[in-house]
């Protein structure tokens, strides 16, 4: 299992994981479905934008399914849980 915490608005997602700070631009497809693309890719890989689709929601969480663009029989899932 690995964790990160991140905060997001309309626009920018800042992610911190394992002591590194990215930072991605949001593009919504619709309520349920975004595109993340790194705003400093530091290979080739993080270069390709990453689809997010949120599967379910509870209360404080939501659990959902993400991909690079393009590769969706590579999918996995995740679940994220809000902090106050």
């Amino acid at each position: 299992m690995k964790t990160s915490t991140f905060s997001r608005d309309s626009l920018y997602e800042i992610e911190r994981f394992e002591g590194k700070v990215d930072t991605a631009s949001i593009r919504w497809v619709n309520d349920c479905e975004c595109i993340l693309t790194k705003l400093n890719p530091s290979s080739n890989q993080d270069k390709r934008p990453i689809q997010i689709k949120i599967i379910s929601t509870q209360e404080n969480a939501y659990t959902f399914e993400y991909s690079l663009v393009g590769d969706n029989e590579n999918s996995q899932r995740g679940t994220i849980q809000k902090m106050n």
